[in-house]
């Protein structure tokens, strides 16, 4: 079936006639909708929308995070072929996904992009489904945040991260992807006491509160307690789960602007993200992808991965708990 899909099957982003379902087309051509799923702004009865947030002015060191939101996608169709590896439940055929586009914004006018970027994600939720967004900088979960605290209140959040971003900024006019976190937590989106960050290697003299997993500690104690360990801060908590890239090791993520070494590999994230199935996830965010400094695009394939992993995470929450 897949082979003869393969032969006919092209620009499913477009031309497929369901929310559901596989896509077979050559993974080399067509529209890279994110995993295949129909382009479209109709959200009517969709459960989950993926979208791009092409942003990257609020960066402290390289810029080019502002393409992400397209490598990510283009890697992901290596992906919609098969059910994903490792879980008992396939959001693919059992969800209504969309790729709902990337956000539009005046780039030229970056005082009003935290406002646009919380209507463009409100919007969404207010239609009833969640969201998985491609970034993009890690400034984005700011005002993503705050749309979504607008519904459920201060958040739990599952922070994958080389960085705490809890530098100290009470300057609400400024635009930082050091500072979101900081900012989070002093507007009352985020719950600090009940989140966590995982992968940290840098200094921060003050957390706000936030349980703190560094990348060490991974390393040393395992992903099944590390898992053991996020799960008992978040209990059952409304969580949102954003990962930067610079998470990983640059060795096998060097697309991002900020790297430190020291960091996760792929396999443990794997490991923890699928292992955190149960946890209440409403939504989350894959940033800081960053492809002009990574000519192999394995960077972006990563991305392309948690971003599957996410949706695999909501669907799990939505269905299974």
């Amino acid at each position: 079936m897949a082979l003869e899909d393969a032969k006919s099957e092209i620009d499913t982003a477009f031309t497929r006639t369901t929310q559901r379902g596989y896509a077979f087309e050559n993974a080399f051509s067509g529209a890279t909708s994110f995993l295949r799923r129909t382009y479209t702004k109709d959200l009517t009865g969709v459960d989950l929308a993926i979208t791009g947030v092409a942003f990257d002015q609020a960066v402290t060191h390289r810029t080019g995070t502002r393409f992400g939101p397209r490598a990510i996608r283009e890697a992901s169709s290596l992906q919609p072929y098969d059910p994903p590896y490792g879980w008992p439940t396939n959001p693919l055929e059992e969800m209504n996904i969309i790729d709902y586009g990337d956000v539009a914004f005046d780039y030229a006018k970056t005082s009003d992009f935290p406002d646009t970027l919380t209507a463009h994600i409100a919007k969404i939720l207010a239609a009833g489904a969640g969201t998985i967004t491609l970034g993009g900088d890690h400034y984005i979960t700011l005002p993503i945040l705050r749309a979504y605290a607008e519904k459920f209140g201060p958040l739990s959040v599952i922070h994958f991260d080389a960085h705490s971003d809890l530098w100290p900024d009470d300057d609400l006019t400024r635009i930082d992807h050091g500072t979101m976190m900081y900012k989070a937590v002093k507007q009352g989106y985020v719950d600090p006491k009940r989140s966590v960050q995982i992968g940290i290697r840098t200094t921060t003299e003050d957390y706000l509160g936030f349980n703190v997993i560094d990348a060490r500690w991974v390393h040393e104690n395992g992903t099944d307690a590390t898992v053991a360990k996020i799960k008992q801060i978040v209990g059952e908590h409304q969580t949102y789960v954003t990962f930067d890239i610079d998470a990983l090791d640059p060795s096998v993520a060097p697309g991002t602007g900020t790297p430190v070494w020291g960091g996760l590999h792929s396999w443990q994230a794997a490991a923890i993200l699928r292992d955190l199935a149960g946890i209440n996830m409403v939504g989350g965010d894959i940033v800081e992808v960053s492809p002009p400094y990574d000519t192999t695009g394995a960077t972006a394939i990563a991305g392309a991965h948690v971003g599957y992993e996410l949706i695999c995470l909501y669907h799990w929450a939505k269905t299974q708990r």
